[in-house]
């Protein structure tokens, strides 16, 4: 390989298959790749005799080669193909050199020769033979070349010729043959050789031919040239009939043995022979047939003259003719490759078209340049005697389609040839373009009442683009109508674009409504535009004009009434009417169509008043029919009408209207008034219903709770002092100091324990205090244990004197165990304030309502830092002796209480008031037990206990009393 060219040797008439070399290795090629990079083999010849085997890469003989009928003049017979591959483009160039083979045996142009030789010729005389051919040769003569070309000849054996082989050897291809011994015609007259032509081949091929020797009498001068070789120069492009050279031979003899003719020499070509011509009588050679440069730069005429004597002589010259190259051939642009169609968005460089270019001429005839037509988005690169077609601009489908790009190829001779070319090239499409709608928006006019399906529009959007690219689908975008959706007014037909209408509609429900659709074409991705539609309903005259006043039915007429005494212009009535249309099919006009009276009565055009034309006489009739109708301005106009009596009067206030003339069918009722009165009722059915269930919802929480001695809601009345006093339940009994009055506030205590729920009791508090609800909560676990020690709830109790009492308060204490009293702490201790605090105000007032209610907490301790109500189910408490306390004006009273008691880890046996002698027992005994019910430890003061129990028996009486009114609230409740 040298300089990108591969030189491969064949022998010619190889067989179809054999096997060339590999091309693949000898360029460095993957042969793999040969079929993927698209490879091809050109040349300029019409027959293709090599191939490549695109899976191995092996160069192979397509077509057997005849070397002397591809070159039959040319010494080295030569083949050239170009290899091209692609991705990336690559160029190759392949020279084949057709080897001659010995498949030509020489032959004579003519199978049998005739020489005269006159009589007595002196040994020596010499007679030209013709030379043999062998197409295995190269040359004008002998096609054949090396080896293969006629190496010798040979004479048959005889005793008067040999052949003189001297010229042949030093290449003038001169055969003659020699007169050894003078001829005697007497002897002999006719003498016949052979003569034998062989070739180099091996093995040798001969041929032959027959030369008859007559002997004659003697022409001893043959002709003579002036010249043994003339030289001659000639254009390619001489017409025939061009004098090529004028030869001269001149013949000492006289008489007919000096006349000469010229004639081609037997060893003159054929070809040539063709192409030239010589006057036998004149020696002009001239131009013939079409000579071309191309095929052969240069020819050898061989002319000889024979002069007329009874032993004709000839003498013989050459002529050889340089034949000069002509501009006579015009380029040729030869497409190796094409690369279309082209993407419209291919990238600058784009390799288009692969082009090579050839001119058959020579010199400055041979070189050529290739051009294109400015404007276009290509150019041409060169390199070597090839070229590229590639984009150096932005192409569009959109604007051009394809392309017929015209290559000029021009050669440089003078003057100079040029050839064209056109290449089509086509642009591929891609989904560069949305579709465009015709209009940036669409308004559409439909009148009411349209057929369903109608045709609303139609749509149009076109997309520059082609083929699916350019197919465009029409759609709705999603949205709503007055909640409703679009589909369910209007639809579109994908294809078309038509737009139908999906209902009837009404001017007076809808006047116009907007749709948004969407063109969308089919290529990918898709790319899509939208418009918005206005659809404007127009009103039709599709509505009677209604008479609102005055009105009538199909049996009675209107009743109106005008005294006898009414002047001229008296207002009789005014007919009201209304359309249901709008613009001029709502304009209404106003007829008098009939009257008992035509002269009487007139009405207003525009407003409906009915009016006297004159003053009524005493002999007018008691009553006047009138028919009014009503006329709205439509296309066509719709009416409608009324009957109307009118009655004559002496006094109009004693006339009783006719009340049937009011009464209005219920089919005349408008369905908006319907709609109105049906949503009012909804509305005050829904508000009752509310207000129940919100009272419902509050006596539910109420009867949860029990009674309240506040204001009362849902039944439960308000509980006073007073009452209090006397309603006190079994459970408890708080008695207030004489002479301080309470207003109504409540509390509320809250228990479990063995009872799951929670309750809530309210008793009166004063008016003065700081909150009117006490929580009381238990957090004892399900077994009776007892929480952590926190503070139950605490409130001020305020007095009317706005003087606030001491806290109380209940505290939880997981220490203190059920038989197990608790001593009071060292710095709590029964001081004076604590007493002076108690003999001033009331600690609490609780009613219990429910039986099974009970102390929340097992243990307690009252504090005096702390403000609560005590909360105690069983036993009783008496304030410790010398607290200066009356003990008639409080008192904790615990009664037997219901049979159904608590657990007994739900209550305590005792509690400890804090800083004071009393251990308070709370141990809940059975009914009627004996056992004493105060069982008070204190220290050293056994007279208080005393007092304690007198005062207990003392109120006994009383609280059986309070029971019964408590029980009796109960039931009220």
């Amino acid at each position: 390989t040298a300089n990108g060219q591969v030189v491969y040797s064949i022998a010619e008439e190889t067989q179809s298959g054999a096997s060339v070399g590999n091309i693949a290795k000898d360029l460095g090629i993957d042969a793999a790749t040969l079929s993927a990079r698209k490879f091809r083999m050109i040349t300029g010849s019409s027959k293709q005799y090599f191939n490549i085997n695109a899976s191995t890469g092996a160069l192979f003989v397509n077509e057997p080669i005849d070397r002397e009928q591809l070159c039959e003049l040319k010494s080295a017979c030569l083949l050239n193909y170009e290899l091209v591959l692609e991705n990336p483009l690559e160029l190759y160039r392949m020279e084949f050199k057709v080897l001659d083979i010995n498949d030509n045996s020489p032959s004579f142009p003519l199978s049998e020769y005739h020489i005269n030789v006159p009589e007595f010729l002196s040994p020596g005389a010499r007679f030209t033979l013709p030379n043999a051919q062998d197409l295995d040769e190269g040359t004008n003569s002998d096609p054949d070349v090396g080896t293969n070309s006629v190496q010798g000849y040979q004479l048959s054996p005889n005793h008067h010729f040999v052949l003189d082989l001297k010229g042949f050897q030093s290449g003038s291809k001169l055969l003659e043959l020699v007169l050894q011994q003078p001829l005697d015609r007497e002897q002999s007259a006719l003498q016949q050789l052979v003569l034998t032509a062989v070739d180099g081949g091996d093995p040798p091929k001969s041929g032959t031919a027959q030369i008859s020797v007559r002997v004659v009498d003697t022409n001893d001068n043959p002709p003579a040239f002036d010249r043994s070789t003339y030289t001659v120069s000639l254009l390619e492009n001489a017409l025939p009939g061009t004098l090529v050279v004028k030869l001269n031979a001149s013949d000492p003899d006289e008489g007919s043995n000096g006349d000469v003719i010229y004639s081609f020499g037997s060893y003159t070509p054929q070809k040539v022979r063709q192409l030239f011509s010589v006057d036998p009588h004149s020696g002009e050679v001239r131009v013939n047939g079409t000579l071309d440069y191309e095929e052969a730069s240069s020819y050898e005429i061989y002319v000889q003259a024979t002069d007329q004597g009874p032993v004709s002589m000839a003498g013989h010259c050459k002529v050889l003719v340089n034949i000069v190259d002509a501009n006579d051939n015009v380029p040729e642009v030869v497409l190796t490759s094409l690369y279309s169609p082209v993407p419209e968005d291919a990238k600058a460089g784009t390799v288009v078209a692969l082009m090579s270019v050839t001119d058959q001429d020579s010199g400055l005839n041979k070189q050529v340049s290739l051009r294109i037509p400015p404007g276009l988005p290509f150019t041409l690169n060169s390199f070597k005697n090839s070229y590229t077609l590639i984009t150096q601009g932005k192409l569009d489908h959109e604007k051009a389609a394809a392309y017929n790009i015209t290559v000029t190829a021009t050669d440089s001779g003078s003057p100079p040839l040029s050839s064209q070319k056109v290449i089509h090239v086509e642009i591929s499409d891609i989904n560069d373009n949305p579709p465009r709608f015709e209009e940036p928006v669409y308004s559409v006019y439909i009148p009411e009442n349209n057929p369903l399906g109608a045709l609303m529009c139609t749509i149009k959007a076109t997309d520059p683009d082609v083929a699916e690219n350019a197919y465009v689908s029409y759609s709705l975008l999603d949205g709503e109508i007055e909640g409703l959706p679009v589909t369910s007014y209007v639809s579109i037909k994908s294809d078309s674009g038509n737009m139908y209408a999906v209902r009837s509609f009404d001017y007076e429900t809808l006047r116009e409504f907007q749709v948004v659709v969407q063109a969308q074409d089919a290529g990918t991705p898709p790319l899509s535009s939208t418009v918005t539609v206005h659809i404007y309903v127009v009103d039709e005259n599709d509505h009677a004009p209604q008479i609102l006043y005055p009105t009538s039915t199909n049996t009675s007429a209107a009743l109106e009434m005008i005294p006898r005494s009414a002047y001229a212009g008296y207002l009789v009535t005014k007919i009201i009417a209304i359309d249901g249309d709008s613009g001029q099919n709502a304009w209404l006009f106003f007829h008098l169509v009939q009257t008992s009276d035509p002269g009487l009565f007139r009405i207003e055009l525009h407003t409906g008043e009915i009016r006297t034309t004159r003053k009524l006489g005493e002999d007018s009739t008691p009553t006047f029919n009138l028919t009014v109708e009503v006329r709205d301005n439509g296309e066509p106009p719709m009416s409608s009408s009324v009957a109307i009596t009118v009655a004559v009067v002496d006094r109009v206030s004693k006339i009783i209207p006719d009340t049937r003339r009011h009464f209005k069918s219920p089919s005349n009722y408008s369905e908006i008034t319907l709609y109105l009165i049906i949503a009012l009722s909804a509305i005050s059915f829904v508000f009752l219903f509310t207000i129940i269930g919100l009272t419902v919802i509050k006596c539910y929480r109420y009867s949860l709770y029990g009674d309240s001695c506040c204001a009362g809601f849902c039944g439960v009345r308000e509980r006073c002092p007073a009452d209090l006093y006397k309603q006190a339940n079994n459970n408890i009994d708080a008695r207030l100091p004489q002479g301080l009055k309470v207003q109504p506030h409540f509390i509320e205590v809250r228990g479990n324990g063995s009872l799951t729920k929670t309750y809530c009791y309210k008793a009166c508090l004063t008016a003065g205090s700081g909150s009117d609800t006490f929580m009381f909560y238990n957090t004892c676990g399900p077994t009776g244990t007892t929480g952590p020690s926190a503070v139950v709830t605490e409130r001020h109790l305020t007095g009317q004197s706005g003087q606030s009492a001491q806290n109380l308060i209940i505290l939880k204490n997981d220490s203190i165990t059920p038989n197990e009293p608790k001593h009071p702490n060292p710095d709590w201790r029964y001081s004076a304030s604590l007493r002076a605090g108690m003999q001033r105000y009331v600690w609490l007032l609780c009613i219990w309502r429910r039986q099974e209610s009970y102390v929340g907490d097992q243990e307690g301790r009252i504090s005096s830092g702390q403000q609560s109500p005590v909360l105690l189910q069983a036993g009783e408490v008496s304030p410790p002796v010398g607290a200066g306390v009356n003990s008639n004006s409080w008192t904790f009273k615990f009664g037997p209480g219901n049979s159904k008691q608590g657990g007994p880890g739900e209550l305590p046996d005792k509690f400890i008031i804090p800083g004071s002698p009393a251990i308070i027992s709370i141990r809940q005994e059975p009914p009627n037990s004996h056992i004493d019910k105060s069982d008070f430890i204190t220290f050293g003061k056994k007279e208080e206990t005393k007092k304690k129990k007198k005062k207990k028996k003392g109120n006994k009486t009383q609280e059986k009393k309070e029971k019964g009114n408590s029980t009796t609230e109960n039931s009220d409740q």
